[in-house]
């Protein structure tokens, strides 16, 4: 697309075409997955994405939160996880699902690379084709909506809060923290996010920079800085995801105000939590983050394995009974059965798996 085109450096280019040639080809064709895997470019890509992603996090964001602590600890201990979840994400798995899962999911559902480049939005509003910075900007506000419904449901479902309440259980968050989830959680926000941006006509390389911006925006809000957004303090935090903004969605429910947590559930734009009314804004002490139910945060003690072996046990607990099924918010007591606040004469019948 000659959009991201204009945006790319020749060295970028070259250095996308190289991989391109040398790597991925050969790969593909060794895994005989070269038919259904994509434009290798587009591969190629996502990996220098990926790796410009890391050295922002590593090199940008890290040392802020030496300079600039929002929180400070005698020790990251509790940050090493999320560092590894992020590493094994970025080079590993994330490439590995969306060249080997999504894109066929893509060719399956009709779209993928090979889409007419007049469909989705451009075909309903052929005005677009001439305006394509607009075009990407109403991809991303669409897309940070959807964000935004999903991740509330995400609190609400307690089957999907089973898996989603791994994310929230760190006591230590920090701009490695927001690729700390589960698996079969993060496939599932994929496949929505992937499909909406298929029926929008999104092309891969609208949707590695959608989920670039996005990513690189939700690295920031999870750091352990205290900083508003540059000088605009306030009005900042009003146009665009920050740090103190995210952290009251984060924060250590409070047992006076049960339902405060319940707040700021926007991605990049804090628009959403302003029009539905979910937004938090105040000048408190910062709040300590984390999950007040002891099964949950029991994950701070477990490494990347078991903290996927337990959030899915406590998933396979919540979707197998009608109190999974039941809107509210929700604790996990034996056999990793949801309790909701409000009712905690329900229970379901407990599972008695052996932790690995």
């Amino acid at each position: 697309m000659q959009f991201i085109s204009d945006l790319l450096s020749p060295l970028w280019n070259q250095v996308v075409d190289a991989l391109s040639a040398h790597i991925v080809v050969p790969a593909t064709q060794a895994l005989g997955i070269a038919q259904t895997a994509g434009d290798p470019r587009e591969i190629a890509q996502a990996t220098m994405i990926a790796l410009l992603q890391l050295f922002l996090i590593g090199c940008v964001m890290r040392p802020l939160e030496s300079l600039i602590p929002a929180e400070h600890w005698a020790d990251r201990r509790h940050t090493t996880v999320d560092r590894n979840f992020t590493l094994l994400m970025l080079l590993g798995l994330f490439p590995i699902f969306s060249f080997i899962v999504l894109m066929p999911f893509a060719h399956l559902l009709g779209g993928g690379p090979a889409t007419d480049e007049h469909s989705g939005l451009k075909a309903w509003v052929p005005w677009f084709n001439d305006h394509p910075y607009l075009l990407f900007a109403v991809y991303y506000v669409v897309y940070d909506c959807v964000y935004y419904w999903m991740h509330r449901a995400q609190h609400a479902i307690p089957w999907w809060w089973a898996m989603h309440s791994m994310h929230h259980s760190q006591r230590q968050m920090s701009c490695w923290s927001n690729d700390r989830s589960n698996y079969v959680d993060g496939m599932l926000q994929s496949l929505i996010l992937a499909s909406v941006g298929l029926v929008m006509g999104v092309e891969p390389s609208e949707f590695a920079l959608l989920g670039l911006l996005s990513e690189l925006v939700q690295n920031f809000s999870h750091a352990n800085v205290a900083l508003r957004l540059g000088r605009l303090g306030k009005i900042g935090e009003r146009l665009f995801v920050g740090p103190r903004f995210h952290r009251n969605h984060h924060m250590l429910r409070d047992a006076e105000r049960p339902q405060r947590h319940n707040c700021n559930f926007g991605q990049v734009l804090p628009w959403w939590d302003q029009l539905f009314g979910t937004t938090l804004y105040h000048d408190e002490p910062l709040r300590r983050t984390g999950v007040s139910d002891p099964e949950v945060d029991a994950d701070n003690a477990r490494g990347v394995i078991r903290m996927q072996w337990f959030s899915t046990l406590r998933f396979i607990g919540a979707v197998t009974c009608r109190a999974g099924w039941r809107l509210g918010d929700v604790s996990f007591g034996p056999g990793y059965r949801p309790i909701h606040d409000v009712d905690e004469t329900k229970s379901c019948a407990p599972l008695t798996p052996s932790p690995p």
